[in-house]
């Protein structure tokens, strides 16, 4: 038997290294050629490394959230015949595994044992000696001497008591008072308080208090987002502009292409219609269709549109590309953008589909607020985020009507765009999409 060792491959890009996302393996298990050993992420995607070798797993090289340079070792595996590792090395697994191996469980600690119970004639102190804690027993406390009071009857207590307990919320007639004749005391309130504070009442848990905490480690693709997120808002001068859009003949001709033509090509939503606005508008506005090198110092413009769409995900926010939105109608569109969003929730996105975007959209759907502050997907220049639709009565010559309104909400890198070409570039947008029948005259 041998030991065939696993290297981190280099996965392209010019990436040095990755985090390790998650195994597939653990120690002792067998595995076969080019079964999933571990998923491994980039700032792109996440890719699942294969073992070329059949075997059985020595140890793992890392943990989940580690950070592995290309050609670091990621798995040992040991192998029929001689492997790839001298003898003299085969200890070092031996060590390996213990470094990533669970750790044992600890044996439950034993109950500390139960107080004796304190008699009220405890044995004095030995002669000469002061017990540390000794105190003499205070008295104890005086009953409360519950009142039965009927519909109507007035609870005895001073102005004072009353005063206070007005201040504190508390209704005296379920107060039991332990004064003379029944008559509630401050101490009857303060008592009151902290049953209230500390008891709820049986079966209600809505005010229950609660002490417990969980820390959760900041790793694979949620650190990835998090780097991203902090790096843009860092490094970018970020300026955003909101303009309110009537998209009331949108919606309309929307509705009128899916009821014509939704059984042959799909239906239409409102993106497809805004990425070719989108496309026609950065025409005219070519820096806005841009990535900055801020490194290099260089702005690069295209005259393709990669539109990104940012897409939630289970794992978190993801942003595959439409590639070449200019060559597409709206409803290749819409079959693109549908099939990219699945394999991104699915995890199946490809590296070369999740990077090399110009410009980005991003919409939350029925929950897109009335304004929002994008982030810009650095390296790109700008991010155009869609707020929700909603019916509001507008004045249209002079007479008051119902209209479908909408929020544009985009930002900018203020280093490489202008705030007065940014304000035309969505003025451009609104216009299109308040009369739609431009999108498809040029």
């Amino acid at each position: 038997m041998g030991i065939h060792i696993i290297k981190m491959p280099d996965i392209g890009e010019g990436i040095a290294e990755v985090e390790l996302g998650a195994w597939h393996v653990k120690p002792g298990d067998t595995v076969a050629e080019d079964q999933a050993l571990a998923d491994v992420l980039t700032d792109k995607a996440n890719v699942e490394i294969p073992s070329p070798v059949a075997g059985r797993v020595l140890a793992l090289g890392g943990r989940p959230g580690d950070v592995l340079a290309v050609g670091a070792e990621l798995i040992r595996i040991e192998v029929e015949g001689a492997g790839n590792v001298a003898a003299g090395a085969a200890p070092v697994a031996a060590k390996a595994a213990a470094a990533v191996a669970a750790p044992a469980a600890a044996p439950a600690p034993a109950a500390p044992p139960a107080p004796a119970p304190v008699s009220s004639a405890a044995t004095p102190p030995s002669a000469g000696v002061l017990a540390p804690a000794a105190r003499p027993a205070a008295p104890p406390p005086r009953p409360a001497v519950a009142v039965a009071r009927h519909a109507g009857d007035k609870p005895i207590a001073s102005p004072a008591v009353r005063r206070r307990a007005w201040d504190l919320g508390i209704e005296l007639q379920f107060v039991p008072g332990s004064g003379p004749g029944g008559r509630i005391l401050h101490e009857d309130l303060d008592a009151h308080a902290a049953r209230a504070s500390t008891a709820p009442a049986a079966g209600d848990t809505r005010y229950a208090q609660r002490d417990d905490e969980e820390a959760l480690p900041v790793i694979g693709l949620r650190r990835k987002i998090a780097q991203k997120m902090q790096e843009s808002k860092r490094r970018i001068p970020h300026f955003s502009y909101v303009e309110e859009v009537d998209v009331t003949e949108l919606e309309a001709l929307r509705a009128q292409l899916n009821a014509q033509w939704a059984a042959e090509r799909g239906k239409l939503t409102l993106l497809p219609l805004l990425a070719r606005a989108i496309v026609l508008a950065v025409r005219r506005f070519p820096q806005i269709n841009a990535r900055f090198d801020d490194e290099a110092g260089v702005v690069t413009r295209y005259g393709a549109v990669h539109l990104g769409i940012a897409t939630q995900t289970a794992n978190g926010l993801m942003v595959p590309v439409l590639r070449h939105a200019e060559a597409r109608d709206p409803w290749a569109v819409a079959a693109e953008v549908a099939r990219l969003a699945e394999a991104a929730r699915s995890g199946k996105a490809l590296r070369e589909e999740l990077s090399g975007s110009t410009i980005t959209v991003t919409s939350l759907g029925a929950l897109g607020g009335i304004a929002s502050t994008p982030v810009i997907n650095a390296p790109e220049v700008a991010i155009v985020g869609v707020n929700r639709i909603v019916e509001r009565p507008m004045y249209r010559a002079g007479a008051l009507v119902p209209r479908l309104m909408m929020n544009l909400s985009s930002s900018f890198d203020h280093r490489v765009v202008d705030g007065m070409h940014a304000a035309e570039f969505v003025q451009a947008l609104r216009g299109m999409l308040e009369c739609p029948a431009l999108l498809f005259v040029e």
